[in-house]
């Protein structure tokens, strides 16, 4: 198959590009290269997908294209420079479009979603509603510039080498560290996510079957304490410390400085990590054990170097900080 790939020099996009290489098919890259190198093997493309020109280098026509775009305007620059010249058109999207968060156990074909954003919506902020909006209008673009030939795959957290994101690698590297760990919240709250790897791999199955419609593109939800089970070495020192405590020690959710990555407050995003992918498992997609990811995740970070990936999270001194105050209580 010829394949597109609306950039590929970045985690998912490198990880389709590698896939599809895998699979024996010729791969063209299209993207800046300003956010990273494209993988060996392909064809690369420089493009500015600003511009509504700045695909007119890309010639022929593609038997599978898949887009991870954010931003409308580019999806519709997009939509206009390969009409009628693509077989089936991937769009990647994201859970983010999904107005429920508190909801558990939503399923893609009844979830209700964020309203639109405008059509020239070129920069969205980055707050998770204006990310979500403006993917629900790509979502829209491409069903309609590409009718009956979409497949839109509503990714959840990916995980895995090369993850630019650092929310799983914080807990890959706390593993490293050892000690005693602070485990936020309860161990029943629900952690779902994705290994990059087979992520790109039912994207690329998708294109060469044709599969369409909308679908998550995530694996089943697990319990806090089992994801830290498989991150973890065995019978490390944890201490569960509720998410009321963790707030007034100043701990933020989810990412960023002074944070527990890949927690999230309940009950107000008791349905964000919680969504039952039946239908995706049913339609292809498969997930490898979550402590391949961790190993596999851990040996990217030692071959690459100490610059590798994104450190975000409690610095150590925080966390014995927060577990001091917690003991001391």
């Amino acid at each position: 198959m010829r394949t597109l790939v609306l950039g590929g020099t970045v985690f998912l996009g490198r990880a389709v590009a590698r896939q599809a290489l895998a699979a024996g098919h010729d791969v063209t890259c299209a993207a800046r290269g300003s956010s990273g190198d494209p993988v060996d093997g392909v064809r690369f493309v420089r493009v500015d997908r600003t511009d509504p020109a700045g695909l007119a280098a890309l010639t022929g026509d593609f038997d599978a294209v898949v887009d991870v775009a954010r931003h409308p305007d580019q999806v519709r620059h997009a939509a206009t420079a390969l009409a009628g010249r693509v077989g089936h058109f991937t769009f990647v999207s994201t859970a983010s479009v999904y107005a429920d968060t508190v909801t558990v156990g939503q399923r893609v074909d009844s979830a209700p979603v964020l309203a639109p954003a405008p059509r020239d919506a070129e920069d969205p902020e980055l707050s998770a509603e204006s990310y979500g909006a403006c993917k629900v209008t790509c979502e829209q673009l491409v069903t309609e510039a590409f009718a009956g030939r979409v497949f839109v795959c509503r990714a959840g957290l990916i995980v895995g080498p090369e993850d630019p994101g650092g929310r799983f690698e914080y807990w890959v590297r706390r593993a490293a560290r050892g000690g005693e760990v602070l485990a936020p919240g309860s161990p029943d709250d629900a952690v779902q996510l994705v290994d990059v790897r087979d992520l790109a791999a039912w994207i690329v199955a998708a294109g060469e079957r044709g599969l369409t419609g909308t679908y998550d593109g995530t694996g089943a939800p697990m319990t806090r304490a089992g994801f830290l089970a498989d991150v973890l070495p065995e019978g490390a020192a944890l201490s569960w410390v509720p998410q009321e405590f963790l707030a007034e020690q100043g701990v933020e959710p989810w990412s960023g400085p002074r944070s527990l990555p890949l927690w999230l407050p309940v009950p107000e995003y008791a349905g964000f990590l919680t969504r039952d992918v039946t239908p995706s498992l049913a339609a292809g997609l498969r997930t490898r054990p979550l402590a391949e990811t961790a190993r596999d995740t851990a040996a990217w970070l030692a071959t690459a170097g100490p610059e590798a990936g994104r450190r975000i999270g409690l610095t150590e001194a925080e966390e014995a900080e927060v577990l001091a105050a917690w003991h001391a209580r």
